[in-house]
């Protein structure tokens, strides 16, 4: 007689064996995207053990979107990136198959790099670099919720069963100390100040200090039950939380096109006071190169450009892909395209009430454009290949999330996609993502220990924007988790951040933990106010010996950095010193427009010139070439900083003396010192709002909409200032 099976045991013995395995690590960074590779790839430099969970290796910082890197203010961000020792440049470099340098027409501080890349091998060349990343593994699952403790100094409290910490395995199979407790705290009654003031204003004093203590991250479980344990979790999980993607009317739960949405996860973190909200994305139709008309369109081929994203690369674009450029081509819609798109609008999710999230500002779908500039006959197009070995190509400006066959008949209706066939249509997606305000410039939360954030999980879009916040969050992730007793990173190591004038990526995380987000945030050289200072040319001699000494950036790329400084130095000092006849440049001075000289000046004098290039007057003065040559490599590069710091060293050394007035506010740290409710000098809005965001410091309170100069008055009094 066959033996009846108790499934309700087997059920029970599984749970246990399900729950069973337990990985412990320094750094634990959710999802393998843009901010996830540069979180994880930052936490293992630093000494962190650091494991990146991730739903699928093989697709390991997807670019979702367009195939480039880059672009206005973007590709600043990239080259800090890569300044800081991120990965994001190499890569783009390894792949890239065109190269631009925009606003050219422009000065120095609005150029900005863009590199079109092969979608597949960006992929491989990402996964290859953190394969061989020292500290670092990969784990292929998805992460379900996050495991934490509610009162870290009282073990009962956690939210799941206690955690016998010392006795658990690591990666490696050893074991290590326990975590420190209660590494951060919340002030509730602040701390005595020397600045005591009366006149019916309330400092609250930080005398008799208590202090709660926060929750603190231990770790996360995924859907197969792996319990992954940490002092520190960085949360990059991009447009996968609760994932809802929308053709039409037809919806479908996912994170990207056929791949699963993240559930669940996102109520465990919300469960923490952790406030979220929805957003919305979209990406447009992929086209077969094979069917298209291409004597319609006009080619926009790229540029051998004297340097390209990465420090490290002393190759041009030609030089560096190993391969032959590709070009992009343009075209534009007209009104039949216009007339088709629009009969299918009361189909559009985001006309038929289906989509309620806001989307991008500044990358509308195409029946956006439609509806926002009625009065438009014509939208421009850019077609571009998405590799050397595929015929997908990424048609620019396209996005929509229109039913299918609408889109397909629009497209045919323009001369140079008449008979185009598709890969796949457009669509749109919804996500969550999490109120940046609620965390430090640290990117941790400002209501859990060990918890950080990164990528469009704070709000934001893009690649590039991504990965600058993944590297902070990365570094500080590895240094919280030195401070709780794991890794190489010191013990009393303070948390790397960036200010405003040190870098956009500094504009980009204080926008968002001051400011907020009601839409998609993408930076804008118009966002940064010290934009001078934080040129495409010069990241590496802002942030690389920065970050030389929070240890992501190798001996090797400071090396490299300070060589390339002291030859700019040089050939600075050579121009500042070396006095110029009339009659060794006026004849080439004639010859291009510009005055002559009516009495010798310095060199230097000649460079500030506008229209006037070093190099061009290297040609004229051989002991000036013979300086320009003297480097073993890199000259272009460095010729263009040497001649972009004498030209505008005016305006630099002006803005700089305007960012140490503002540094002496940030200087001045008043979280902890108010009660801004009792503050009744304050007008309500600042009220509400410096208590909302509880400002670091008094030039982060200046930044805070509704709060005006005469509140920051009102603060300086009472700290008497």
């Amino acid at each position: 007689m066959q033996k009846k099976i108790n499934i309700h045991a087997v059920l029970a013995t599984a749970h246990c064996i399900f729950f069973s395995m337990k990985l412990r690590y320094d750094v634990i960074v959710v999802g393998g995207g843009h901010a996830g590779c540069e979180a994880a790839h930052a936490a293992a430099m630093t000494g962190a053990r650091t494991c990146l969970v991730t739903m699928d290796m093989n697709k390991i910082a997807q670019m979702s979107c367009n195939p480039a890197v880059g672009g206005i203010a973007k590709g600043q961000i990239v080259r800090e990136t890569d300044a800081l020792g991120g990965g994001m440049g190499l890569v783009t470099d390894a792949t890239a198959i065109q190269f631009r340098m925009l606003n050219k027409s422009k000065g120095p501080a609005m150029w900005s790099p863009r590199a079109q890349c092969d979608r597949g091998k960006f992929i491989w060349q990402w996964r290859a670099l953190l394969d061989s990343t020292p500290n670092l593994d990969i784990w292929q699952d998805q992460a379900e919720e996050l495991i934490y403790e509610e009162n870290p100094s009282q073990q009962n409290h956690q939210t799941t069963k206690p955690l016998n910490r010392s006795a658990l395995p690591l990666a490696n199979g050893k074991n290590q100390p326990p975590l420190c407790l209660g590494c951060q705290s919340v002030t509730t009654n602040n701390q005595t100040t020397n600045n005591q003031t009366t006149n019916n204003q309330t400092t609250k004093q930080l005398n008799n200090q208590t202090t709660k203590q926060l929750p603190r991250v231990v770790g996360i479980r995924t859907i197969w039950g792996v319990e992954l344990l940490a002092p520190s979790v960085v949360i990059t999980a991009g447009t996968f939380l609760n994932g809802l993607m929308h053709i039409g009317r037809k919806m479908v739960p996912g994170g990207r096109c056929a791949e699963p949405a993240a559930l669940h996860l996102t109520e465990s973190i919300t469960a923490l006071g952790i406030r979220s909200g929805r957003m919305k994305t979209g990406t447009p139709v992929r086209i077969d190169k094979r069917s298209v008309h291409f004597e319609d369109t006009v080619m926009q081929p790229g540029e051998d450009v004297t340097a390209m994203f990465s420090f490290m690369n002393t190759a041009t674009a030609a030089e560096g892909s190993g391969k032959v450029l590709l070009p992009c081509w343009t075209f534009d819609t007209n009104a039949d395209c216009h007339a088709t798109l629009l009969s299918g609008l009361d189909d559009s999710p985001l006309y038929n009430g289906q989509i309620q999230s806001i989307g991008p500002r500044y990358c509308p779908s195409i029946e956006t454009k439609l509806v926002t500039f009625a009065g438009r006959d014509h939208h421009p197009l850019f077609l571009e290949p998405e590799g050397t070995d595929t015929n997908e190509m990424y048609l620019n400006g396209f996005s929509s999330s229109l039913p299918m066959e609408v889109q397909l008949n629009a497209l045919r209706k323009i001369p140079a996609l008449r008979d185009v066939r598709i890969y796949r249509p457009g669509y749109a997606i919804e996500y969550d993502f999490f109120d940046p305000t609620q965390l430090s410039h640290s990117l941790m939360s400002k209501l859990c220990d060990g918890l950080f954030f990164a990528g469009q999980v704070n709000g934001t879009t893009g690649y590039e924007e991504a990965a600058g916040q993944g590297v902070i969050a990365g570094i500080n992730a590895a240094i919280f988790a030195g401070r709780c007793g794991g890794g190489d990173t010191r013990q009393s190591a303070p948390f790397f951040t960036l200010h405003r004038d040190e870098a956009y990526i500094g504009v980009l995380i204080d926008d968002l933990v001051t400011k907020g987000v009601d839409e998609p945030y993408r930076m804008f050289t118009s966002r940064a106010e010290y934009r001078i200072l934080l040129r495409q040319d010069d990241a590496d001699a802002r942030l690389t010996e920065k970050s030389h000494a929070a240890g992501l950036a190798t001996t090797e790329r400071l090396q490299w950095y300070k060589e390339k400084k002291a030859h700019i130095d040089a050939i600075i000092d050579f121009c500042d010193t070396t006095n110029v006849k009339p009659r060794q440049v006026n004849a080439a001075l004639e010859s291009i427009g510009s005055a002559p000289l009516s009495v010798g000046c310095k060199l230097s004098e000649l460079v500030a010139r506008p229209g006037i290039s070093i190099k061009w007057l290297g040609e004229v003065l051989p002991r000036l070439k013979e300086k320009l040559s003297a480097p073993a490599n890199r000259h272009d590069e460095i010729a263009e900083a040497s001649e972009t710091n004498i030209k505008y060293r005016g305006y630099i050394e002006r803005e700089k003396i305007t960012a140490s007035k503002m540094r002496r506010l940030e200087d001045i740290r008043i979280k902890g010192h108010f009660d801004y409710e009792q503050l009744n000098s304050l007008s309500t809005e600042a009220r509400q709002k410096l208590k909302a965001i509880d400002p670091e410091t008094l030039a982060q309170a200046s930044r805070i909409p509704g709060v005006s100069p005469s509140d920051i008055n009102v603060l300086l009094v009472l700290m008497g200032r």
